[in-house]
């Protein structure tokens, strides 16, 4: 039988452009029931992500399960749903007894975390925690203590380029509930004076958390959805048959557990759009237990007074930067860790990550710059092997080698861009 490649759309608006599993032969695929017996058919490829979800939460189940109708090779099943304002998908060989229950097991775990993770409904329980923190404490489920406790670490780690207490300033910029706009000053003062997650106090001995200041907010926006990720990714590795599975939730958290089905120690392939042209990919990432995340303003922002403002906020300043990358990937073992790195990289730039990186050989960056004047675009690998990033010839061209800092820098070639010579 012919081999061909078969290609998973991740997103329209995102970063992460597409999934492909190569060399493996697949047989179409239709939709079908999952739990409740309704067919679900995906939204069409060119709405918008809002109208998409809302598309989605309109049916019955607000789910979709797609298999295969015949044996051709491997096969894949993709199970999708709404959360955390975005798509989950499960991608499971279709040859894996209860394929169908088990991922939907996987994405009821990630509702599951939802409900808790929420600042959306009152009766989660952060927002039990945000509304009765202060002055606390207050009873926290061990697995949200070391979530919080990890966020917390990480905001050390990056001398508060990463707060998980910068709710107030999502909120004084109309990021959360909207409308977006620029604060005034008494405004985001009061906000900055409720963000800093040395204001977080965690008592593991008696399971408890308590925040030192009224009006504080702890927001999980850039680590939750990797961290329902993580632990989907769990039920499917306590399956009771092993199995792969690749497993993402909208266009910027991906985690791969195992090699692709019918592939020897084979990586999941995923390719990373080039947001200068997106229809030339600058590249493919190869992945195999590990995960993925990436932070990039271009496409949640709004313009006031010929300025773009991007929703990803510095904590330490207390507004979003203005020259910032133009997307920031993150490559970790943990989807939580990939996905909050991401967005504290892209606050503290190049070179304060490499600093980062210095002693940490398991996390891995890719940064998209834009450098007006100078390139039309570099890209700048750190601690990436090329065995889990390669450029695309046509798009990116070599400028720079380092083995020993494990650094790759690239000239990114646009369509106006003339090739050097040699």
């Amino acid at each position: 039988m012919k081999r061909r490649e078969q290609s998973f759309l991740l997103g329209e608006s995102g970063y992460i452009k597409e999934v492909k599993i190569t060399n493996i032969p697949f047989a179409s695929m239709l939709t079908r029931p999952c739990n409740s017996g309704a067919d679900v058919k995906r939204p069409t490829p060119h709405l918008s992500r809002r109208q998409m979800i809302g598309r989605w939460k309109s049916t019955d189940s607000g789910e979709s399960v797609r298999g295969p109708v015949s044996c051709g090779g491997s096969q894949l099943l993709r199970a999708a749903r709404p959360a955390m304002g975005t798509i989950f998908e499960v991608v499971l060989p279709a040859s894996v007894p209860g394929a169908s229950d088990l991922a939907c097991l996987a994405l009821d775990r990630i509702d599951q975390l939802e409900s808790q993770l929420t600042v959306y409904r009152d009766d989660s329980e952060l927002s039990v925690l945000n509304a009765t923190g202060h002055p606390g404490p207050v009873a926290v489920e061990p697995g949200l203590r070391r979530l919080l406790a990890r966020g917390l670490n990480l905001g050390r780690e990056t001398s508060g380029a990463y707060d998980i207490t910068s709710g107030p300033l999502s909120l004084a910029w109309g990021f959360t509930f909207g409308p977006k706009h620029i604060p005034d000053a008494t405004t985001l003062e009061n906000a900055r004076s409720r963000t800093g997650y040395e204001l977080v106090r965690i008592d593991e001995e008696a399971g408890t958390v308590s925040l030192d200041r009224d009006g504080m907010q702890i927001n999980l926006g850039s680590i939750g959805k990797g961290y329902a990720l993580d632990a989907a990714a769990e039920v499917v590795r306590r399956y009771w048959w092993p199995t792969t599975a690749l497993l993402h939730g909208g266009h910027s958290s991906v985690y791969a557990l195992g090699a692709p089905p019918m592939t020897l120690a084979g990586r999941w392939s995923i390719s990373l759009r080039n947001p200068f042209e997106p229809e030339r990919p600058l590249g493919c990432f190869h992945l195999r237990d590990r995960a993925m995340g990436t932070s990039g303003a271009a496409f949640q922002q709004f313009e006031e007074s010929g300025r773009l403002y991007g929703h990803i906020i510095d904590p330490r300043i207390g507004e979003p930067i203005s020259d910032g990358p133009a997307s920031v990937s993150v490559l970790a073992p943990s989807a939580a860790d990939a996905d909050a790195l991401s967005t504290a990289f892209y606050l503290i730039g190049l070179d304060a990550t490499m600093n980062y990186l210095t002693d940490r050989p398991e996390i891995g960056v890719v940064f998209v710059l834009d450098d007006p004047g100078r390139h039309p675009g570099r890209v700048v690998c750190v601690n990436v092997p090329e065995s889990e990033f390669t450029p695309d010839v046509g798009t990116l061209i070599p400028t720079k080698a380092d083995p020993t800092r494990r650094l790759r820098t690239y000239q990114v070639l646009r369509n106006e861009t003339p090739r050097r010579p040699g």
